[in-house]
Order: C-alpha cells, then structure tokens, then sequence
C-alpha cells in the first residue's frame, strides 16, 4: 500500500487570518518501508514574514520571495501524493493550510477522510504524555540531531520512522526477519520450500553424461563419482 508522509512551514498559525504555506515536504513510503521517492517546495507566501514563524523554521522573506507561488507548484504537488492516504502529525493544522490555498487558486480540496493523523495515533499508544514529533523520537530512538529548526522536508522523513514504529511495522518486519533466519538454519517456524509447478527443463544431454561416464572411468578402480551414477 502507497502512503504518504506529509508536512509543512508556514507564516503562522491560522490560514483564515491571512497566514500562508511557504514549504511542503513529502516522503513516499510502501507497505510501510520508504522508497526513497520524495517531494519538496518551498512557496512565495506573497506577504511578510512574522518573527515568531521565523523562529520556527528559518524561512525569511527574503529568502521566499523568488521561490515560486502555490498554483505553479500545484500541480506537481497533487501528481507526487496521488490518491494516497496522508499521513500527517497534527493533520488538521497541514490540511487547513492546503486546502485553503486550493481554494484561493479554486481547486478541490483534499478529503479529511484521507487522512492518518499520528498525533491522535500517538495520544492513543501514550496517553498523559507529551507526544511531540521530537518527544516520540526520542521515545522510539529515532536520531533527529539534523532537526536545530522545523523544516518539511527533514520532519517527515523524521514522521516516517516515526509512523512505522507507532503502528508497529518496524516489529512485524524484526520478525518476518527472524523466522526467515530460523528457517535457513532449520530452527523453529521453518518455512515450508517453494516447489516450481513445471520442472526447468533439463541442461545436460545424452552426450554430456557419456562423456562425464568415459571421464569417471579413466579416474581408478573406485572413484567417487561412481556413487551418483
């Protein structure tokens, strides 16, 4: 199954208050392994940037301003996603932003039922606690030195690693592991061989083996090869 991790920078917090994309990152993940395949822009937010996101993230206005706008990224964006569920840390927050500039350039908007939000995913596996993208690193010894500030990018490979052990994955595939192990040394939980349900055609001719036979008979009185005549 095609997944998609996905995340965002932006000026702000609330897009019905004027505040916009300025970075979308993307990581493509199938049967719940990356595939190396990934997405990233960043966005002209066609305003000013507020120190608080600057903080956040680094993304200065001046930097921004000969990035391109959302509607010529557009449609790059919504090939690279597909029709794949999304999986977002705090989905309402990338969503809300998306969806709003899909509908200032009029384009549909993305299903919320596509949606696996890890943050509720997290609340559920660890109540009571903090379940932060950098606090569940740290609960899963997931390696988020590179992460001095937000960036799209960077946090959801950082989500995919997550996801994959929120959801148990990492485990399932530790022990489809250890029982192909088991079964080339025989031990428990070996798995059964695959046999062809047409044989390969033979390789060796008549004349190979009456000539392998003239060989073996050239070798003693007793050579080995006698035992698989």
């Amino acid at each position: 199954m095609r997944e998609i991790v996905l995340d965002t920078e932006t000026t702000g917090l609330d897009p019905l208050r004027g505040d916009r994309l300025v970075e979308i990152g993307c990581v493509e993940i199938f049967n719940r392994m990356p595939t190396g395949q990934t997405y990233h822009v960043y966005i002209n937010p066609e305003r000013d940037m507020p120190k608080e996101a600057f903080d956040v993230h680094g993304l200065s206005g001046e930097f921004l301003a000969d990035k391109p706008l959302f509607s010529a990224v557009v449609e790059g964006f919504l090939e690279f996603i597909g029709d794949a569920p999304l999986v977002i840390h705090n989905a309402s927050f990338d969503i809300g932003f998306i969806n709003a500039e899909l509908e200032r350039i009029k384009q549909p908007a993305i299903s919320r039922e596509r949606l696996v939000d890890t943050l509720l995913l997290a609340r559920r596996k660890h109540p009571g606690v903090s379940n932060r993208l950098d606090d569940l690193c740290s609960r899963y010894a997931i390696d988020n030195s590179r992460r001095t500030k937000h960036g799209a990018l960077l946090d959801s490979e950082l989500l995919a690693e997550v996801y994959i052990d929120l959801i148990g994955a990492r485990q399932s595939q530790l022990i489809l592991a250890a029982e192909v192990r088991d079964s080339r040394s025989g031990g428990v939980g070996e798995m059964p061989r695959r046999q062809r349900t047409e044989p390969l055609a033979p390789r060796i001719s008549d004349e190979d083996r009456a000539a392998h036979r003239a060989f073996v008979a050239t070798l003693g009185d007793k050579p080995i090869w006698n035992d698989f005549l």
